[in-house]
């Protein structure tokens, strides 16, 4: 007989399992896009944004350091899809928005999601995708977020007792 915390332990294998597919299928649509997944992240969250976007401001956003989003923006502007514009309210800040080729990518990324969650789900017949909706719901509310830029966790320093 299976206990509790052994099914438990199993459902998140699955999940874990899962989520490696759901990383690897979307990098293979969005690999002729030129993208990486942090840069797609990146450009949808600056694509989601009423105004343009300062990086810290994105940095929080996608829970990286500001250097890693400033990284992130480098690739992005070399390829021509955000400009960068000083911040007229502070003129440390900048901030950050779309090109014509940036909104259109969007758009093909939006595509490339699509037929991502096709592939994962279409195994699934509507009314047991629909359950699933509700179940990833209810643990999504259900569990506390991280805090942004969360610390990894300690290093593992052996079983306790132990020196």
């Amino acid at each position: 007989m299976t206990s509790p915390d052994d099914s438990a332990a199993h459902l998140a294998d699955l999940f874990f399992q899962l989520s490696k597919r759901i990383r690897t299928r979307s990098a293979e649509h969005l690999a002729p896009l030129g993208l990486t997944p942090g840069q797609a992240r990146a450009l949808r969250v600056i694509s989601r944004s009423d105004a343009p976007l300062r990086i810290v401001t994105l940095a929080a956003r996608l829970d990286i350091v500001p250097r890693s989003a400033t990284t992130v923006v480098d690739a992005l502007e070399q390829a021509g899809l955000v400009t960068r514009q000083s911040d007229p309210a502070d003129r440390r800040s900048v901030l950050l928005t779309l090109t014509d080729a940036g909104h259109t990518l969007v758009t093909e990324l939006q595509d490339a999601r699509r037929r991502t969650a096709e592939d994962l789900f279409q195994a699934l017949p509507p009314p047991d995708r629909a359950h699933l909706s509700r179940i990833l719901d209810t643990l999504t509310h259900a569990t506390t977020p991280d805090p942004p830029n969360h610390p990894h966790p300690p290093k593992y320093q052996g079983p306790q007792g132990t020196n």
